[in-house]
């Protein structure tokens, strides 16, 4: 299975950070050797809103062919949900793939026209732009309709690695590695 985290330029850490940290604990808990997490962008590296450079695994058009991709928020999404020549690189199918998004980069998917007519959710300073496309915007963390999800709010980046954990590995799997990131006495428990 591939996961691709989809990158740019003044992204939020979190919202890439919560996600790639919990999706590789499939490979890391569960031994599961074909699983891999991908960072894309368009350039070889990106730069958080935080001043953080990353280096990227590949360039975006990778998504078009891999399982799962999840699309980070951040300012950066401001000029690239209104640029056609990034959209156009995108040749996502929620036939076959799972498509999500962490709070502004709900404002991809409905440029992309996955959010059309459904119910979703995004980062409250988003939400007029996000109806701009036909979109129910609802006060909840995590909307999920079919292979589209939609997560709002950094933390609920739990809720969507979950979503893509058990989509493609099952509950127990994911219940493995949420397991690992409970605070101690909420479910990590310490052998005295």
């Amino acid at each position: 299975m591939k996961i691709a985290i989809i990158c740019f330029d003044d992204f939020t850490d979190l919202d890439v950070f919560l996600p790639w940290d919990l999706l590789n604990r499939v490979r890391l808990v569960g031994g599961i050797a074909d699983w891999e997490v991908k960072l894309l962008g368009t350039a070889s590296s990106h730069v958080s809103m935080a001043g953080l450079r990353i280096p990227m695994h590949g360039m975006v058009e990778e998504a078009n062919t891999l399982d799962a991709v999840l699309f980070a928020s951040g300012r950066g999404v401001q000029p690239l949900y209104k640029d056609p020549a990034y959209l156009g690189r995108f040749q996502l199918s929620p036939d076959r793939q799972l498509i999500g998004s962490m709070c502004s980069g709900a404002l991809l998917l409905g440029a992309l026209g996955y959010l059309t007519g459904k119910r979703a959710t995004t980062y409250p300073t988003a939400a007029g732009q996000l109806t701009a496309f036909g979109v129910e915007v609802v006060n909840e963390s995590f909307v999920n309709i079919g292979n589209i999800s939609t997560a709002a709010g950094c933390l609920a980046g739990q809720d969507l690695s979950a979503w893509v954990i058990d989509s493609l590995m099952g509950s127990k799997m994911t219940q493995r590695v949420l397991e690992t990131v409970q605070p101690v006495g909420q479910g990590l428990e310490i052998d005295l």
